[in-house]
């Protein structure tokens, strides 16, 4: 059960970066919104969701 989680979460976060580095959001604000992915990959995740960069 651990793993299909982790997978999950691991999935999201992938997608979530795709995202960021695609999206027209500064340089410094992509690399913010990815530290906060990576050292803080659920809460980050949700809170890119709520308030991250949209767009291309």
């Amino acid at each position: 059960m651990e793993f299909i989680l982790g997978l999950i979460v691991l999935v999201l976060d992938i997608y979530a970066l795709v995202k960021i580095w695609s999206s027209a959001a500064s340089t410094g604000a992509k690399v913010l919104w990815t530290l906060l992915i990576l050292i803080l990959p659920v809460v980050g995740f949700i809170i890119w969701f709520i308030a991250g960069p949209k767009g291309a």
